[in-house]
């Protein structure tokens, strides 16, 4: 039997960019890139795990086009459903055993995204068994929802949760709040969020959910048990600070958009 972790309750992890393959910084890239727009980290920054209005806002922004957020959102959804004609959603590789090794290790796991729960359903529904609590969470009202999942809906202190995310973004609130994280960056060849999570200080990085492995997942509970898990000299704003983020017309420099 495999000894339980000393620290870690629970284990959150993103749906899209993690469980399932990202469909979302391709679309996003063609959007702005096809509009005459520069695809950008900073544009990354200001859209990327945003409540879907505030993401609509920026990425309108960076393609160049005056309109609506909510015509830049149905615009930009209908060309996601006709990229997923030709790349549909699919579970990443080693999703179900990286589930199945949190379960093992003793931790509850739960389910988290910015699109409802018929997304959950319809792609990881048949592994359903393998998730805790709600099983999935809906935190588009609440991004990136590291605080609401950790201590409201598990009833957790900080240091009792380790989330698993392909967004900088929530690796900086995770850090503002003393919650572990595991980083998997997309592999999207324009994307930027591997280089701003480094720069927010996120130690451990993983390449494949194979290489979150027993051994780093213990690595993590032991610094989470010792109040390492962040390194002291990283603070918010250290992407920009390094100069790795890059205004765009149209976004503030705290990365949001100009009138977001």
């Amino acid at each position: 039997m495999v000894e339980s972790l000393r620290r870690i309750r629970l284990a959150a992890v993103n749906i899209d960019g993690v469980l399932l393959n990202d469909t979302f910084s391709p679309v996003i890239h063609r959007f702005v890139t096809d509009r005459g727009g520069r695809y950008t980290a900073e544009v990354e920054y200001a859209v990327f795990s945003q409540p879907q209005l505030v993401a609509a806002r920026a990425l309108g922004a960076a393609a160049g086009v005056d309109w609506a957020p909510e015509k830049v959102l149905e615009v930009y959804f209908r060309e996601r459903a006709a990229y997923l004609e030709h790349e549909p959603v699919r579970l990443l590789d080693g999703a179900v055993e990286l589930l199945r090794r949190l379960r093992a290790l003793g931790l509850a796991t739960v389910c988290y995204g910015g699109l409802d729960a018929t997304h959950f359903d319809r792609h990881l529904g048949a592994y359903a068994d393998l998730f805790d609590g709600p099983r999935y969470v809906c935190t588009n009202d609440f991004r990136p929802g590291v605080k609401e999942i950790t201590t409201e809906i598990f009833g957790l202190r900080p240091d009792e949760a380790v989330f698993v995310d392909d967004v900088a973004r929530v690796a900086e609130t995770a850090r503002e709040l003393g919650v572990a994280f595991i980083g998997h960056p997309s592999g999207f060849a324009h994307g930027h969020q591997g280089e701003l999570m480094r720069a927010a200080g996120v130690r451990h990085l993983a390449g494949s959910l194979a290489a979150i492995d027993e051994s780093l997942l213990r690595t993590v509970d032991a610094e989470a048990a010792a109040g390492t898990s962040w390194a002291a000299t990283t603070g918010p704003g250290d992407a920009e600070r390094t100069g790795i983020m890059e205004p765009v017309d149209g976004a503030a420099p705290d990365g949001t958009a100009a009138g977001a």
